[in-house]
């Protein structure tokens, strides 16, 4: 059975909207590259051909990629969640003991994780650890880095 995946809204939007622009235009540009690339003549030399063949192979792999994602998605309610403990889609700041600085994460399902944007899978270390904990837990979680302790200051959506 194809794994449940969790998403915000706003995740399932982007991953949407992925999709419609790959099956749109993306698909449009690739052809029109494959029918430029062929009127060049001769396929055994011709690398313009090969990389615009190659280009719509990974693109159509994104697309199967994105549709069995999409079949299998959970939506999170976001006004639904309770900041009592922390789940996927709760807003946490923590006090990081290791570094002795506060730090900010939201909890997301893996396909929505940005260590950029402060978002963290479910399924990480740190992710999976903080879950179901309560503001004023101190967890120990042990990452690839080494272990670290944080005390959990809010939960918020």
């Amino acid at each position: 059975m194809p794994k449940q995946v969790m998403l915000t809204e706003e995740g399932l939007k982007k991953l949407e909207d992925e999709l419609e622009s790959l099956k749109g235009e993306k698909r449009k540009e690739i052809a029109e590259k494959i029918k430029v690339a062929l009127s060049f003549g001769d396929l055994s030399e011709n690398s313009e051909y090969d990389e615009a063949k190659n280009e719509q192979a990974i693109m159509e792999a994104r697309i199967a990629e994105l549709e069995a994602i999409l079949k299998n998605v959970k939506v999170i309610d976001e006004h639904e969640l309770s900041t009592e403990m922390i789940h996927v889609g709760s807003k946490v700041k923590l006090y990081d003991n290791k570094f002795k600085e506060e730090v900010e994460y939201k909890i997301v399902g893996s396909n929505e994780a940005d260590p950029i944007e402060s978002k963290i899978s479910d399924e990480s270390p740190v992710g999976a650890g903080l879950l179901g904990h309560k503001v004023g837990d101190i967890v120990t979680i042990e990452t690839p880095a080494g272990q670290t302790s944080y005390k959990v200051l809010n939960i918020s959506k």
